[in-house]
Order: structure tokens, then sequence, then C-alpha cells
């Protein structure tokens, strides 16, 4: 068997796609992009030549990126925030038997493990907003808005056990960060209050230490033979 290309895997093996940022997330405005992510299950005797498959791909439409399904397992378990909303999205827009078994399998993937990589990740983006805000005058709205939209995810994750993109109530309040209607003391404010909110939730979170690895193993492996034994 040849190796399929990137559009063939895409095209093919897609097992899920779904919207995420700004539409998942319940934040979308007129000028909003709509981003797609993905899971694609390269087919298994792809693996068995000097060329393996690709672990991620880019395209083929703007604005569209897509993982190999181990690749996807492996970062979900390291509860890396892009790939647990992606997973935990509304806006599902295909999906077959193996994805449905992907989502059966997201309270797998969560642990509290969150806190240091939501976090870690919270800190990385407000280095970027305080360099704004020294070169420019202001950070940029939209980046101020999303970190504490990730930060009242992951405070809400770690508090009730539960991954919810959608803000919900709380829309208006951060749109009125992306358009800078709220001064930077202030989202900084709220970033610190926030951050300590986190770290509070964790000893009492409902969370287990680490993510059931075993289980996401034994489907990747019963899934892997599926394609092995279908040819596929």
């Amino acid at each position: 068997m040849s190796s399929p290309d990137a559009a063939a895997l895409v095209r093919d093996h897609t097992v899920y796609s779904c919207v995420t940022g700004s539409r998942a997330f319940g934040l979308a405005t007129e000028d909003s992009d709509t981003d797609r992510r993905g899971v694609f299950l390269a087919p298994t005797a792809s693996f068995w030549r000097f060329e393996k498959p690709p672990t991620h791909l880019d395209g083929p439409a703007p604005e569209q990126f897509w993982w190999e399904l181990e690749r996807f397992c492996e970062l979900a378990l390291r509860a890396d925030p892009n790939v647990l909303e992606c997973l935990h999205s509304p806006l599902v827009e295909r999906i077959d038997d193996t994805g449905r078994e992907l989502l059966a399998l997201r309270g797998a993937f969560l642990s509290r493990r969150a806190h240091e990589t939501f976090t870690r990740y919270a800190v990385g983006q407000r280095r970027k907003l305080e360099a704004d805000a020294r070169n420019r005058g202001a950070p940029r709205g939209k980046h101020a808005m999303h970190l504490l939209r990730l930060l009242i995810s992951a405070r809400d994750l770690l508090r009730t056990g539960v991954l919810t993109t959608d803000v919900g109530e709380r829309r208006e309040e951060l749109l009125a960060v992306k358009r800078g209607a709220v001064e930077w003391s202030e989202v900084e404010r709220r970033v610190e209050r926030l951050t300590e909110e986190c770290a509070a939730a964790v000893d009492r979170s409902p969370l287990p230490d680490r993510p059931d690895r075993a289980r996401v193993e034994e489907f990747l492996v019963r899934t892997r033979r599926k394609s092995a034994l279908s040819g596929g």
C-alpha cells in the first residue's frame, strides 16, 4: 500500500472535525474567522513503510489544522488546551464511529494536569500582552479577551471537572475587553484573580491527578488493529 497524501488523509480518513475558536466559544462577531480542527486516522499499513504518515497537517483550506489520531491522543493526555478545547467543541461538523468513540473518551483525558498546562499557556500569552503594552501603549484586545477566557475555562474545569468552551453570559463582558473598553490595569487585575482562583481549585478538584492513559491506549490499539484487518 502506498502512503496516502495529505489531501487524501483529510478527505478519506477524517474521524472527527469541528469548529473551534471564537465561534465555538460564543465570542464570534461579524469579522471572526471560522477555525476548523480535525483528527484523521492514518491507515495502519501506512506505518509499515520507512516514510511514516504525518503527525499533523495544515489545510487544505485556510484556518484548518488536523492531527493524526495518536498525536491527538498524546497531546490530550498532556492536557494541551487547544486539543482539549477541540475535543469539547459544541460545533461538530464531521464524525464517524471512531470519532464517536473518541468523544466518549473525553473524560479519560481530563486531569489536574490542566492547571499546569492552561496556566503555563496563559503566562506565555500574558507576557506577549505586556510586551504589546510596552511597545504599542496598549495590548491587543482580542488577545487579552482570549487570555481571560482561557483562565475562566481552566478555573471552571478545575472546580467542576467539566470543560465548557462556550462563555455563555460572560460574552459581553469579554467582548468589551476585545473592543479595548476595559483598561489594561483592570485586565491585569482580573488575570491575577483568575490565576489565584485556579490555584485554589486544584487541591479540591474532582479531577484525578492523572488521565486514564491505559483506557486511551486500549482504544488506540483497538482502532489500529481494526484498520489493519480492514485493509484501511
